[in-house]
């Protein structure tokens, strides 16, 4: 990211949410980022993936100028080469855990999305569940399968926005052992949202945000497996 900037019109004027963001994400990095809340966390990571459009500034993913981008070809660069993992699971209720996970790829028209979905299930510990609907798992268990699914396409960024956010505190650090044995594996570059700073300790490096703008980087160790 270079000099990004976010402006929106509020009710009395323009609001700065961004305010001339730089950073480098090294491929397989693990990076946290903190601040309080309204501190634009959230907002970066939209404005990273590509949901929320940059009022100036540029973007670069994996060699592609995101900034450049319609939505359509935003869509198509998700799929292929990003993976999202929201705090509130963002499961379709109307699909099985199965179908969610699959559904990345279902749309990239891969004829093995549930071949590949179930490997995906299987290895978060949700072999037994894919044919149960999101109402029929346990929270952790959603959140699992929001992971399978960010996985399924092996992407080269993954973006996890207070994953355990909705989890209790033993659940949500199961679920990050999960999520950062699977980054190791898949040797995914991670970005972590995050107001638990044991959390953030786990990755190798942390940022951190006040009033739109990241503040000088912590160097930390590196993320245990």
């Amino acid at each position: 990211m270079r000099d990004v900037c976010l402006t929106v019109q509020g009710g009395s004027g323009a609001v700065n949410v961004l305010r001339d963001l730089s950073m480098d994400l090294a491929h397989g990095e693990t990076v946290a980022v903190t601040g309080p809340s309204g501190s634009g966390k959230t907002t970066m990571l939209m404005v990273l993936a590509g949901l929320e459009r940059a009022t100036s500034g540029r973007i670069h993913v994996d060699g592609q100028d995101l900034t450049r981008l319609d939505e359509d070809g935003l869509a198509r660069f998700r799929r292929g080469r990003m993976g999202i993992v929201f705090q509130g699971f963002h499961l379709v209720p109307t699909m099985t855990a199965l179908e969610n996970a699959a559904l990345p790829l279902e749309l990239a028209g891969d004829a093995q999305a549930k071949v590949t979905a179930a490997a995906a299930l299987d290895a978060v510990g949700l072999g037994a569940r894919l044919r149960n609907y999101p109402a029929q798992l346990s929270g952790g268990e959603q959140q699992r399968v929001a992971i399978a699914r960010a996985f399924t396409p092996r992407p080269r960024l993954l973006l996890a926005d207070e994953p355990t956010g909705n989890l209790d505190a033993a659940t949500g650090e199961r679920v990050m052992d999960l999520l950062f044995s699977l980054q190791h594996e898949y040797g995914a570059t991670l970005l972590l949202i995050t107001h638990d700073m044991t959390l953030a300790r786990r990755c190798g490096r942390i940022l951190q945000m006040r009033d739109g703008q990241l503040l000088p980087p912590q160097s930390q160790g590196a993320a245990r497996p």
